[in-house]
């Protein structure tokens, strides 16, 4: 405890005489001498004068609008890609379309019979009805996930392909702006609204197929418009 009080004296006594020191060291500023200079021409500076603002200049604008996905189903690629993908689940779709006939025919056989059936026989009817309703049901609903992501994908890569020719037919037809029309309303209920001469679709279906060098698929494919998703139609519910 000594030791530290006598460290903080000593501290305290240095930098008391150091402050001294530097304040006996400054020397003193001489003053001025009374003396008038001599009167010089006074001299304004050369002003710069402000440059102007630049006026922003209107660019017209050339708007092109294409909706992806329904060219990319359009072309000689997307048609063999969706009759392909339409030939993949012809199987189960006739799979189904058995189990929803078996399905209706047991509904039928159970309205006709009335009340000829004892209560069991008829609770028994009902249970199998329903259990190949729901089996219906769930591969019902796994085909269409099923299809619709076979769909999503092969659409999605004759999509991305169509890059280079959309940027390439808007270079040279002098475009200033692409908007990619989805089908969707934008912003929030607002309606883009735009001339019928802007729709470059067709003209970009036609580039793709000429660079691509697929041929056109049979008639029988699906048409241009990508297909939705469907299911057959689901059996009506038993009334119990």
């Amino acid at each position: 405890m000594n030791r530290n009080v006598a460290f903080a004296s000593a501290l305290a006594a240095a930098l008391t005489t150091a402050a001294g020191l530097a304040q006996t060291a400054s020397p003193q500023a001489p003053a001025a001498p009374a003396t008038t200079p001599a009167t010089t021409p006074a001299t304004t500076p050369a002003t710069t004068p402000a440059s102007a603002p630049v006026a922003p200049q209107a660019i017209p604008a050339k708007i092109a609008v294409i909706e992806y996905e329904q060219v990319a189903a359009a072309t000689n690629e997307g048609q063999r890609a969706l009759q392909e993908i339409q030939k993949k689940y012809e199987p189960k779709k006739t799979q189904l379309d058995a189990l929803a006939g078996e399905i209706d025919s047991l509904q039928k056989q159970l309205q006709a019979s009335g009340t000829t059936l004892s209560e069991d026989e008829r609770a028994t009817r009902l249970r199998a009805i329903d259990t190949k309703q729901k089996q219906y049901q769930r591969d019902g609903d796994d085909a269409s996930n099923a299809y619709s992501a076979d769909v999503q994908e092969a659409i999605g890569k004759v999509a991305q392909k169509l890059g280079p020719v959309v940027m390439k037919y808007v270079q040279q037809n002098g475009y200033t702006m692409l908007l990619d029309n989805n089908g969707q309303q934008q912003g929030g209920g607002l309606t883009l609204l735009w001339a019928p001469g802007a729709d470059i679709s067709q003209a970009i279906v036609e580039a793709y197929n000429a660079s691509s060098g697929v041929a056109a698929p049979p008639p029988s494919a699906p048409s241009a418009t990508r297909p939705r998703t469907t299911t057959p139609p689901r059996p009506a519910p038993t009334k119990q």
